[in-house]
């Protein structure tokens, strides 16, 4: 089957049905055919297919060079979309309005792929999307159509998606419907499949853009969205059943051949984090830049989407604005801040629905709900008493999505004493089912969320267990890793007995599979949410080590404003290594050592500490995931603007300023606790020195250059930090290893510690096999907790190291440098038998990764101080590489130093970024 791993499998699969590998092997291929695949992925015998049935498409031309571009646009007409082939998330594509700008636009996009498709441009024009699945008997079902909240010219992964559609007739809805049946039918599609239209906004016209006939994360979206497994169905058809034999998995009493229906509105909100990246180009377009998305359901369509605002950053409390420059040009040319744009324009600036939509393109039925949000919370600023809101406001707020936050930040209130009038007024949240088919049939379904637009629960209450906290949105430094963890933490638990409460909105993570956990809170990790379900499931206790961050970042108020029971480690005990200054305070207690610190009070306190320990200095803000805001600062120059960065980042805590130790090595460990006694503890290296993020850096494991004394020392090390805190659970340091100038023992420097799981617990779990969260769980229960071991100890005859994916090719204008902020999305973990071979399997698994071949051109460029780069160029001159240096400084540094000599042109970089957004 090649349907599964998205558009890698998918091009290796046809790549070897090409080199004749399944014929020579007797491989079969199940589920969608390779000739199926070949015809929807190749734009010119799509186009084709098409052409057969008489379902229109937008005019287009398949190309393979720049000249034969710019030729099939004269044809076609300006202005036109180029469009990758086998491509994923719209990988290479975008928009061009004249022959210069599709010159610079076709040759980056024959870069990434050996076919374009140059195609007349229908931006502007509302965009949908069809789920269908097909069996071999030709029995055909639309599981799920979506609307983008976004008019055609943004990819959808990259645009706010509303199930079901919102705004269509039924005459348009049934139109498309029928068209996506008609086309997996002709294509043969045997699986799931997606087909994605652009739909005139004011008639019955429309063109098909495209068709995945594979899973894709669409498929992830509208599995969860209507409670149909697309991939459990995909895969049984593949081995050969058909959907009148298969059971519908949620109501066990109807099949699968059943069409979903939905009583109730999902929004999908993507997950940016372009702020970390300098000089990046923030407006979004064709070509996918999004990181993660989060699924909101609500009973209407201003629940759902305040929902998702939130889900995405704690620090939207939903439909909200900001400061723009320029707001029109905001609204007209879409960035990752359009939603805000919105916002702004109809919260603060009174535009009216029809100039949001003159700029914008966006529906008016959309504009007109979001007004009604926005007339609300007027009528709520102008009484400005908590007193004064009477329980028929309150509701209707409630109604619409306005968190305990929101209303508060209306009326003069702070959180709590709204969570406790509403309480008092009897406005409370509901607990709704989701069953596929709207009540139509019986459900025995624990796939549950909260609503105001309702008058009862679905649920009786009676198991009283264990809540666990996911890990929310998918984003730089918070992704698969800390699903992995939670999801194993659950088990765990189901396995010692106890009954699982999973809260956690991400719709395409394995936590949120409604039969992982025994119920499933397709919901908020807010305080507000995660307080209303457990008082309302009367639970236990609840989990806050597994999920990541934002767990972490409420885990305190959870237990002394909510009084709730928190599992592991004291959330007091958190607070003490989340907050800097606490944190280093506790170090010097145990003599254990860390760079030269102190607490910001002041800018020129800060300044007279680093004239004191001398730059580099680094900023550090608590509460924060991946580095973010952290900074190191080279001058005093610098020092003033990124404090104040940080200090915004997280304002109720403090700043802390050390002395950051250049050249040194770091150091990952992760370990478990129980009641301050380390029970298994892994100790991994970094290629890269301190500096780069250790979400960025290459983690070895086992070590291959510390020897048996450092890691004794490193053992104690954690052992004392386990004590200190009384950690109960997972947790994670860095150390940094300096080197003695003097030449005596280097010394280590511990520079962060968090209680909870780390993004590296799988990693280590599955180099050293023992499942680090299985441990911390049955620590966190007090069940059959194990005794102490010393994994370290144990000599193995394997390396293993941890590669960092990064996606600048979809970042026009970033900067490629690493730093202590993280910037990588994903990672790669591969084993060899030394570290040689495992660090280059790591390597080539990467996406896009190409070892550039002797007689190519190698850029250089970095710090002349250290000898580095000459020693690069006296161990590649012989190969026959050619040498390229980002400016005079650089190459005259290689010319002077390598050891035989060498030749290095400066490459001079374009001024203007002609990248099309």
């Amino acid at each position: 089957m090649l349907a599964f791993g998205g558009q890698t499998a998918l091009n290796l699969g046809v790549q070897m049905q090409r080199m004749g590998i399944f014929e020579k092997h007797g491989v079969k291929v199940l589920g969608t055919s390779i000739k199926t695949l070949e015809t929807s992925e190749d734009r010119d015998l799509f186009a084709k297919a098409l052409k057969e049935i008489d379902i229109p498409i937008a005019k287009s031309i398949a190309v393979n060079t720049v000249d034969e571009a710019l030729e099939a646009a004269e044809s076609v007409g300006y202005p036109i979309i180029v469009r990758s082939a086998y491509a994923l998330g719209g990988l290479g594509s975008g928009f061009a309005n004249n022959a210069e700008e599709l010159r610079n636009l076709s040759a980056r996009s024959l870069s990434l792929s050996p076919q374009i498709l140059v195609e007349k441009s229908l931006k502007g024009w509302k965009e949908a999307e069809y789920e269908v699945v097909r069996d071999s008997n030709n029995n055909c079902i639309t599981v799920c159509n979506m609307e983008n909240f976004d008019p055609l010219g943004i990819h959808t992964g990259d645009s706010i998606v509303v199930a079901p559609s919102q705004t269509f007739s039924d005459e348009e809805y049934h139109m498309l419907r029928t068209a996506a049946i008609k086309i997996v039918r002709h294509l043969g599609v045997c699986g799931e499949c997606n087909v994605q239209y652009a739909l005139q906004p004011d008639g019955l016209d429309y063109r098909v853009i495209e068709v995945n006939a594979r899973l894709s994360r669409s498929s992830a979206l509208a599995s969860k969205a209507t409670a149909y497994p697309l991939a459990y169905i995909a895969a049984k058809i593949g081995l050969g059943y058909t959907l009148p034999e298969l059971p519908n998995a949620v109501t066990k009493t109807t099949t699968a051949n059943f069409e979903p229906s939905l009583d109730y509105v999902v929004t999908k909100i993507p997950r940016w984090d372009l702020k970390k990246f300098q000089h990046v180009d923030r407006h979004i377009g064709s070509a996918m830049s999004s990181v993660g998305e989060v699924m909101a359901i609500g009973r209407t369509f201003q629940e759902s989407i305040q929902k998702a605002i939130r889900q995405v950053d704690p620090k939207y409390n939903g439909v909200q604005g900001d400061e723009f420059d320029d707001l029109d040009e905001e609204l007209r040319n879409p960035t990752d801040r359009r939603w805000l744009a919105v916002g702004q324009a109809l919260i603060h600036e009174n535009y009216t629905v029809d100039q949001v939509h003159d700029l914008t393109k966006i529906d008016k039925w959309f504009l007109y709900k979001l007004m009604e949000i926005a007339d609300t919370q007027h009528e709520m600023e102008g009484i400005g008493s908590l007193f004064g809101l009477r329980k028929e406001l309150m509701l209707r707020a409630k109604q619409m999505g306005f968190s305990d936050i929101q209303i508060a930040r209306c009326v003069g209130a702070t959180e709590d004493q709204v969570r406790a009038r509403r309480k008092g007024m009897g406005v409370k949240p509901f607990v709704k089912k989701i069953d596929t088919l709207a009540a139509e049939f019986p459900a025995e379904t624990n796939y549950l969320y909260t609503t105001y637009n309702a008058t009862s629960h679905d649920i009786t209450f009676d198991d009283h267990g264990t809540i666990i906290l996911g890990s929310g949105v998918y984003r730089i430094g918070s992704s698969v890793e800390f699903d992995w963890c939670a999801v194993n933490a659950t088990l765990s638990l189901k396995a010692q007995g106890k009954k699982t409460v999973m809260i956690n909105y991400n719709p395409e993570t394995y936590s949120t599979d409604f039969d992982t956990a025994d119920r499933l809170y397709f919901e908020e990790l807010s305080y507000e949410r995660v307080m209303d379900i457990y008082e309302l499931e009367s639970a236990s206790n609840v989990v806050v080590s597994v999920g990541g961050q934002l767990p972490q970042n409420i885990a305190l108020r959870l237990q002394e404003t909510g009084k709730a029971k928190v599992l592991g480690t004291d959330p007091l005990d958190i607070d003490k290594a989340e907050d800097r200054q606490k944190f280093s305070q506790i170090l010097d207690s145990i003599d254990v050592d860390q760079p030269a610190w102190a607490e910001l009070k002041s800018v020129p306190e800060a300044e007279a500490f680093a004239d004191k320990v001398g730059y580099p200095v680094l900023v550090r803000p608590s509460y924060v995931l991946s580095g973010a805001a952290m900074n190191v600062i080279r001058s005093r120059g610098d020092l003033k603007e990124k404090l104040l960065s940080a200090s915004s980042v997280s304002p109720d805590h403090p700043v802390v300023i050390t002395k950051f130790i250049e050249g040194a090595q770091e150091i990952d460990v992760d370990a478990v606790g129980s009641a301050g006694e380390l029970l298994v503890h892994s100790v991994a290296e970094h290629i890269e020195n301190a500096g780069v993020h250790s979400g960025d850096a290459t983690l070895v494991l086992p070590p291959v250059n510390l020897d048996d004394r450092t890691m004794a020392r490193i053992k104690e090390i954690t052992q004392k930090v386990a004590k200190a805190w009384s950690i109960t659970g997972p947790f994670n340091m860095q150390i940094i290893k300096a080197d003695d100038p003097k030449g005596g023992e280097p010394a280590l420097k511990v520079i962060e510690c968090n209680l909870r799981a780390s993004r590296s617990f799988p990693f280590v779990s599955k180099v050293l096999g023992t499942n680090f969260i299985d441990v911390a769980t049955k620590a966190l229960a007090g069940v059959d907790v194990p005794e102490p071991v010393d994994l370290m100890a144990q000599k193995r005859e394997y390396v293993a190291t941890k590669v960092s994916q990064f996606s600048w090719g979809r970042l026009p204008g970033a900067d490629p440098f690493l730093g202590v902020e993280m910037a990588s999305t994903g990672e790669i973990a591969c084993f060899g038998k030394d570290l040689v071979e495992a660090y280059w399997t790591s390597l080539q698994s990467t996406m896009n990764f190409r070892l550039p071949l002797p007689g190519e051109g190698l850029l250089f460029g970095g710090d002349v101080s250290k000898p580095h780069l000459a020693g690069i160029v006296d161990y590649l001159q012989p190969l026959g590489y050619k040498f390229f240096a980002a400016n005079q400084e650089v190459a005259s540094h290689l010319e002077s130093s390598a050891k035989d000599g060498c030749t290095v042109t400066v490459v001079d970089f374009p001024i203007t970024d002609k990248r099309a957004p």
